[in-house]
């Protein structure tokens, strides 16, 4: 095995303390080399599941989840796992975080395992997950291996959690959780946008935020530590 990643995730090992290495690492994932608005992975649930706020939320509490167990999971087994089965070991372990995930949902938040449905499942089959367990937990400690998941997962929730805002803000002219026991904004008189609140609408607010990501320039800085 390489001496580890870069926080793209190339065989190169990264400078720094340990603490340094963590804060970059937690950097990077959010917002540096974003999952989503960077690297452009897991477009397909981003897309599929921000009709509402708090849909986008929950969704993006899931993969957090998954990805940080399944990291540090992948992490603690690396030395153990034979390269010709780890792709097989780390499908079994998310496998395994994603059904505790939508076993929770269907005992405590019926409503919302019936909103997302197939797509907590698609969270075994999400890029980001995999990518992280393939490009980082595999070369690097537990510890660290937990970070890079929860900037990864933070950066995915972050960029799902804009996209639902905008999509039920802007489409609807408020947004409510639960089955409208709050409405936390609602605009008097709003014309409903049933561009925003069809599928266009998810392709135009995830263009608008890549756009910005690209304009910040980061894209070019991820490219330069390669």
């Amino acid at each position: 095995m390489s001496g580890g990643p870069t926080i793209q995730g190339a065989a190169r090992p990264m400078p720094g303390t340990g603490k340094e290495r963590g804060i970059l690492v937690l950097k990077a994932g959010v917002w540096g080399n974003n999952p989503i608005a960077i690297q452009i992975l897991g477009v397909c649930s981003a897309l599929a599941v921000t009709t509402r706020l708090e849909n986008a939320l929950v969704m993006g509490a899931a993969v957090t989840f998954v990805t940080v167990m399944s990291s540090l999971m992948i992490s603690l087994l690396r030395h153990w796992v034979p390269r010709r089965i780890r792709m097989i070991v780390e499908v079994a372990l998310i496998s395994t975080f994603v059904i505790i995930v939508d076993q929770f949902l269907a005992a405590y938040y019926w409503d919302m395992s019936q909103r997302l449905g197939a797509y907590v499942g698609l969270i075994i089959t999400n890029c980001i997950v995999m990518g992280r367990a393939e490009a980082f937990a595999l070369h690097e400690k537990p510890g660290l291996s937990m970070i890079d998941g929860l900037a990864n997962g933070l950066g995915y929730a972050m960029i799902l959690a804009i996209i639902g805002l905008a999509r039920e803000l802007g489409g609807t002219g408020r947004f409510v959780f639960g089955d409208g026991w709050w409405t936390a904004v609602a605009i008097p008189g709003y014309p409903e946008n049933h561009v925003l609140k069809l599928a266009p609408g998810a392709f135009i607010a995830l263009g608008f935020l890549v756009a910005l990501f690209y304009s910040l320039g980061l894209q070019k800085e991820v490219e330069a530590r390669k």
